[in-house]
């Protein structure tokens, strides 16, 4: 039999009832089942590593949301420290900009500034107005070195040592310049009293040389004022002259024991004095001063002694003193009255020494300058 081409040859037709037919689509069918069994496993498998995945993933997410959160918490405790250790220094600290703008500043830095009562957003503002006004990061050192420099603030003047350095960043200069405030109002007021303590010291020292140099010639003097008194006995008015010089010698030596004990403070030696015949003894010692003024002098005091425990040389030197104001006090035909009163009852002064001149008062002296239309303290 002969073949033709498969092109032309034509296919039987089955019917769809027939047994290959129906065989052919049994086959079909199963191999889709297979196909499709075999694909629903390959998912269910990409599914389960899929899962297995995104399990993975979702715990790494978890563990790094985690790490994040403590990083984070880490660093804002950090910075919470650095906040509060900023703000516990005992100098200010200042962070300006290139243009010298502020961008950090602590408490103690307003305070320094003078800007502690405000708020702080206003004070920021007014420690930017400081620190352009004072132009630091222009005339300041370049690094390390302090500079004064005066505030004014509320309660006065204040001084403030400022220095500079550069804040960089890994290695490389950010523009920006961290200053420190150090308040040296205290040092440079200690370094006034320790200057104004020298030159006390100094002007002391001075003081004693000069009062063994009078006290050397003083003694001659006194000597050969007492020769002149003793030669001038027959002599009234020659007399009367020199018991004034010798008046006026007597008092020289109560200054210069003053000063020498002003320099060298020694303690008082303290003994049983006799308030009466010392005051006495004073008045006597005036009596020639006092006429030479044309003054007088009243003493009065109880018949009995007035003992008490007391250095006699500075307390003499106290009544020379009363008395001499007195003197300075008073004009021609003045009175002093001096007494001695005991108290009679527990609540008074056992003793009181009273010093009564006739000498123009403050009150008198403040009321004649006023009607001259002078201020007082002007004129005083």
């Amino acid at each position: 039999m002969q073949t033709f081409p498969e092109t032309r040859q034509e296919r039987p037709v089955l019917k769809p009832d027939s047994p290959v037919r129906q065989r052919s689509t049994k086959r079909s069918l199963a191999d889709a089942f297979r196909s499709f069994a075999n694909v629903a496993g390959s998912l269910e498998s990409f599914y389960t590593q899929l899962q297995a995945e995104v399990a993975r993933l979702r715990r790494e997410l978890e563990q790094a949301n985690r790490d994040l959160n403590q990083s984070l918490e880490e660093n804002k405790r950090i910075r919470a420290h650095l906040r509060r250790t900023l703000e516990c220094l005992p100098c200010g600290v200042l962070v300006v900009d290139g243009e010298h703008k502020l961008k950090l500043a602590n408490s103690a830095a307003l305070s320094l500034l003078g800007t502690h009562q405000a708020a702080r957003q206003t004070a920021m503002g007014v420690a930017r107005e400081v620190i352009e006004k004072l132009e630091l990061t222009s005339r300041l050192p370049a690094t390390g070195a302090e500079q004064e420099w005066p505030v004014d603030a509320q309660d006065g003047q204040h001084f403030l040592a400022v220095s500079r350095t550069p804040l960089s960043g890994h290695g490389e200069s950010t523009g920006e310049w961290i200053l420190i405030l150090r308040d040296i109002t205290e040092s440079k007021r200690l370094e006034k009293e320790r200057e104004a303590a020298r030159r006390t010291q100094d002007l002391a020292q001075m003081a004693m040389l000069l009062a063994h140099e009078i006290r050397n010639p003083l003694g001659s003097l006194e000597l050969f004022a007492g020769l002149l008194t003793d030669a001038t006995e027959k002599r009234p008015v020659l007399h009367k002259w020199v018991e004034q010089v010798q008046s006026g010698l007597r008092t020289l030596p109560a200054t210069v024991n003053n000063v020498l004990q002003f320099h060298s403070e020694p303690r008082s030696a303290l003994s049983p004095v006799n308030l009466v015949s010392l005051l006495a003894q004073t008045m006597d010692f005036l009596q020639p001063l006092a006429r030479q003024r044309g003054m007088r002098m009243d003493f009065s005091a109880p018949g009995s002694e007035v003992l008490l425990r007391a250095d006699p040389h500075r307390l003499q030197q106290v009544f020379i003193n009363l008395a001499l104001n007195a003197f300075r006090a008073m004009t021609g035909g003045g009175v002093l009255r001096v007494s001695v009163q005991c108290g009679d009852t527990p609540e008074e002064l056992p003793v009181r020494v009273v010093f009564r001149d006739h000498g123009v008062s403050l009150r008198t002296v403040r009321n004649k300058i006023r009607e001259f239309g002078l201020p007082p303290k002007r004129a005083l």
